[in-house]
């Protein structure tokens, strides 16, 4: 893994590069977009670069990946990887991307640093570079080869369906009548959508229905600004999508899925962050898991909570399930008022738990997990969007 020399040279010289990694991001989208302008037209998500979360995720990843190499040289954090890896696939980055990645951000390096990159300094971050570039290159192979797909596939939209106001399920069949891949409950596709501007931007959505489906079931929430940009994505797909309309799908991605068969699980979701633990509950209920299920779900309301009949429904086919509900206005006898809060929800030894929704609520409700003696190793998630979990610390 990293040499000893480098090593060293990168430990002494993390908290310099870590303290000014924003700046250097900054400068390196910059310059990376105005060499190939496609590659924001057509490939990173405009409204992530707008908002600056992109920026953040990088930085984060690369300062996790540094600090992992310095504190466990030998060792690469794979689970990190496997989560990058995924999003690039599903987005399908080619290896010969990582080398325009390499000089542009070497570049930005280089002019933000500037004195300080010494011939020794370079030669050391180089190698970190490489060893998280060829890492990501080999799983990506993987996964593409795994998913017998590569580019896209065109599907047509056989259904709509108004979930809430802010919520539409597609129903979707492949254009060419041919079969639908097998996917993991909890997985998501990149959905590939030309605008009126002529950009073809792409975006994920969670695959919110089982597998063993003739269709591929995606429930888009259309996003609204609150300080960044409206979901330009989303907003096209609410206004513009019917019924005999196409959208192109990347194969299935994602290492959210269920591995722990037989043991108890908690799923738990906020807003539409509910969209994997569907998948995954119904897929539960069809193999008649017999294992306690916990169903954790937080919204704004009632009429707020997409999926909410299939959500109560699968639940209720299971033999031993509990199901909580939080909303935070006009909450029924049947659910809670306010935040999550599972002090009074009993959470069998042994419990493997999913998370999906905000980061914020991901936290407090992992947190309260690991006080009720849920392992930290048995608590996975997923970010809708850039990964912002290592960027914040």
């Amino acid at each position: 893994m990293l040499s000893e020399q480098s090593v060293a040279t990168v430990r002494a010289t993390l908290p310099a590069v870590g303290a000014r990694l924003g700046d250097i991001t900054e400068r390196f989208y910059d310059g990376l977009f105005t060499a190939h302008p496609e590659l924001l037209r057509d490939l990173f998500n405009r409204g992530n670069q707008a908002a600056g979360t992109q920026r953040q995720a990088l930085a984060g990843s690369i300062a996790a990946f540094a600090a992992h190499l310095v504190a466990h040289p030998d060792e690469r954090p794979d689970v990190m990887l496997g989560r990058i890896a995924h999003k690039h696939a599903s987005l399908g980055v080619a290896p010969e991307q990582y080398a325009v990645v390499h000089e542009h951000l070497f570049s930005a390096i280089a002019a933000v640093l500037g004195d300080a990159v010494t011939p020794e300094v370079a030669a050391a971050w180089d190698e970190v570079y490489w060893l998280m570039a060829n890492a990501l290159i080999a799983i990506e192979k993987r996964l593409y080869v795994s998913a017998g797909q590569t580019g896209w596939r065109t599907w047509r939209v056989v259904g709509r369906i108004e979930e809430t106001a802010d919520v539409v399920t597609f129903q979707l069949r492949p254009a060419d009548d041919g079969p639908v891949p097998d996917h993991r409950p909890g997985q998501y596709v990149s959905v590939r959508a030309q605008l009126p501007d002529g950009a073809r931007q792409i975006r994920q959505y969670s695959l919110s229905a089982a597998p063993g489906s003739p269709l591929r079931q995606i429930s888009v929430k259309r996003v609204h600004g609150d300080g960044a940009p409206d979901g330009e994505v989303s907003g096209h797909l609410h206004a513009q999508m019917r019924e005999g309309g196409t959208l192109e799908l990347s194969a299935p991605y994602g290492d959210l899925v269920l591995d722990a068969a037989d043991a108890p699980l908690l799923l738990a979701s906020a807003g539409i962050g509910v969209t994997p633990m569907i998948a995954m509950l119904e897929q539960l209920a069809r193999t008649g898991h017999r294992a306690p299920v916990t169903v954790v779900h937080a919204d704004r309301s009632p009429v707020a909570h997409a999926l909410r009949a299939d959500h109560e429904g699968f639940a209720a086919k299971l033999p031993d399930a509990s199901v909580h509900f939080w909303y935070e206005q006009d909450a029924p006898d049947s659910a809670h008022t306010g935040l999550v809060d599972l002090s009074s929800v009993t959470v069998a030894p042994g419990t493997h738990a999913y998370l999906c929704g905000p980061l914020p609520f991901m936290r407090t409700v992992r947190t309260q997990l690991i006080e009720l003696g849920v392992a930290p190793a048995d608590i996975h998630y997923e970010v809708f969007g850039p990964d912002l979990w290592l960027a914040q610390g």
